[in-house]
């Protein structure tokens, strides 16, 4: 029997906008990934500008250059692309962005904790493979890359059977402590979906009756051994992690083998 590894690190620089795929990732002492959301665009109330609240997000290409402390934005389907340094030409960046939007945006930056979307569970998110694929099969035209653009995990499970991660979260107040590599994280809960999914990676096009079908497979297909009392409704997939403050500093490597641990009561 193949060993569950760690097959994909996905790290999205700029929350919201494309996903980077690493090699390794380091942890912070917050429990996020090092550079994961660690810059977000928000409005003059200071509102996240995401997907959840702004279909155009999904127009936005942008590709990041670590090394030159760059980022590359382009509207997809036109040829133009600005390169902006993230320091010396802050709002220059911010002018075209507000000039894409429409209104006025400034972009944040928060290199200790990033901008999670759940405070609590404010580790990587952890999606496998097999899951991936079958949830594409789910829907006609929607291919695996495309279905991994719209669940935008940071960590992809390589090894397993389609929902194995639903092995790690267990009740309320409990965590599921599970080791990649030298790594420990503990599971939280089945991450709750937004609207995101529903609409095209790159054109924010709408899928039809995309909750509907989604909530019946999901039901259909939820395995007997898992914790259903998690679910109050099944439009659910992925899992929350939390990381322990003593795993700062750690590296997740693609290839890491990853062992379940124990079930224990959350601190």
């Amino acid at each position: 029997m193949q060993v569950p590894y760690l097959a994909g690190i996905f790290i999205y620089p700029i929350k919201s906008l494309d996903a980077v795929s690493v090699t390794q990732a380091t942890v912070l002492a917050s429990g996020a990934l090092e550079q994961d959301r660690e810059f977000a665009i928000i409005d003059a109330k200071g509102r996240f500008v995401n997907g959840k609240n702004n279909a155009k997000v999904h127009l936005l290409r942008s590709s990041w250059d670590e090394a030159a402390n760059t980022v590359s934005l382009q509207i997809q389907g036109q040829a133009e692309k600005r390169t902006f340094h993230l320091e010396q030409e802050g709002k220059e960046l911010q002018a075209w962005l507000s000039d894409f939007f429409g209104f006025p945006v400034q972009i944040t930056r928060n290199s200790l904790t990033g901008f999670p979307d759940d405070l609590i569970a404010s580790g990587p998110t952890v999606i496998s493979t097999a899951t991936v694929e079958t949830v594409a099969s789910w829907f006609p035209g929607i291919s695996v890359d495309e279905m991994r653009l719209r669940l935008r995990a940071n960590l992809e499970i390589g090894g397993v059977p389609p929902f194995w991660e639903d092995r790690l979260f267990a009740n309320v107040e409990e965590v599921v402590r599970f080791q990649i590599g030298e790594v420990l994280l503990e599971g939280i809960n089945p991450c709750q979906r937004c609207i995101v999914p529903t609409r095209h990676s790159r054109t924010g096009e709408s899928y039809a009756n995309f909750q509907k079908v989604f909530l019946q497979k999901r039901r259909e297909t939820l395995p007997s051994w898992v914790n259903s009392s998690r679910f109050n409704h099944f439009y659910r997939l992925s899992v929350n992690t939390k990381v322990p403050r003593s795993e700062a500093g750690k590296i997740l490597h693609i290839g890491d083998e990853i062992k379940c641990l124990s079930t224990e009561h959350m601190s």
